[in-house]
């Protein structure tokens, strides 16, 4: 199947149609940077600040702690969820002209990338904007990527020896994973979409004619990934995170993770994004401008988007593999993502197995 050619293309950003989608993203001059004194002394007025971040909740819970410790008299109300659940809500919000969220955490780009064009973000470029990763940033900062997120082979650390680790997708075809094989639903996660999406591209449709001989089960959510590879239930993925394996393995899972020898790595992100109409935008400045920090960077204890921060420890570099990082590109050619999500959403079948989220 290695030589088989994929049925479909992601769009270069220098293309036409990478650059009509691109273009809307640089209408707005950004406001100026400002220092985190003059920030908090603006927050402090507004004294609150609505977060809802992509993920569980947990993944975020020490931030905002650390946060309101460091800036009080701002309290952070956090809500954490699906992209795909929150951006229609937020919809819904402006619709009805009530925006209500100030910040939001998505995975789901295409959705910042369509809120600015039009005219629906609040362009901040906070200190330290140019050690973003280009192609994780609209150029004006209306979103910017909060994190970096290599999407891993993750395999139960008891049940598979170190001689039977993955190294390649074509393993996971192997027979003693039948029945054993667990990842999000690809119609339903845009960021497993590009796992598979990146597969395929590599060896031909028939690898999922293959693939579904080995009896996978589909789940909603990273974390349901990782806590149902950590407990025995499925022994292997091609679709763990970092942060998902890790938040597992710190409750007692049995997992940990390896990267292709050869094949590519996917690697997505998620950004951050303040509304126009946001009821507490400095609240919102703020902590942005904190989050992306240096200082709070490098104790995420995750991949950063920051070019100046090292991979965190415990965690390989990901110079050690060949990246697939077209993750705007992918979610931004919408009748590329239309038709990936509905033939692989035809082998997985339709959201039976809900949850993965706190």
């Amino acid at each position: 199947m290695k030589g088989h050619a994929a049925r479909f293309t992601f769009v270069p950003v220098g293309s036409s149609a990478g650059i009509a989608l691109l273009t809307a993203l640089c209408f707005t001059a950004p406001a100026g940077a400002q220092t985190m004194d003059q920030l908090y002394a603006s927050a402090k007025e507004e004294k609150a600040l609505v977060l809802w971040a992509a993920g569980p909740a947990a993944a975020y819970e020490r931030a905002v702690h650390a946060f309101e410790q460091r800036f009080p008299g701002v309290t952070v109300s956090l809500m954490g969820g699906f992209s795909n659940v929150f951006n229609a809500r937020i919809e819904e919000q402006i619709s009805a002209k009530k925006v209500e969220t100030d910040l939001t955490i998505l995975q789901t780009i295409q959705d910042f990338v369509a809120w600015n064009n039009r005219g629906l973000l609040l362009p901040f470029k906070p200190e330290g904007f140019e050690k973003i990763a280009e192609g994780s940033k609209s150029k004006d900062g209306a979103w910017i990527a909060v994190t970096r997120i290599p999407i891993f082979y993750g395999y139960n650390t008891e049940q598979v020896p170190n001689n039977e680790v993955p190294e390649l997708a074509l393993d996971f075809l192997r027979p003693r994973f039948k029945g054993k094989l667990i990842t999000s639903y690809p119609a339903d996660d845009d960021a497993t979409l590009f796992a598979f999406a990146t597969i395929v591209q590599k060896y031909g449709w028939g690898y999922m004619t293959q693939y579904m001989k080995q009896e996978p089960k589909f789940v909603q959510g990273h974390l349901g990934v990782a806590r149902s590879i950590g407990s025995g239930e499925s022994i292997a993925s091609f679709d763990a995170t970092a942060s998902s394996a890790l938040e597992a393995k710190r409750a007692g899972a049995k997992i940990a993770l390896a990267g292709p020898r050869d094949d590519y790595l996917p690697v997505f992100f998620a950004a951050e994004a303040i509304f126009k109409d946001a009821p507490h935008p400095n609240a919102a400045r703020l902590f942005v401008s904190w989050y992306l920090s240096k200082e709070w960077q490098s104790q995420t204890g995750v991949y950063s988007p920051r070019t100046d921060i090292p991979p965190p420890a415990g965690l390989p570099p990901l110079s050690n593999y060949r990246l697939e990082e077209r993750y705007l590109e992918f979610v931004t050619n919408q009748a590329q993502l239309a038709d990936l999500r509905s033939r692989l959403g035809a082998y997985s079948g339709p959201v039976a197995n809900p949850g993965g989220v706190r």
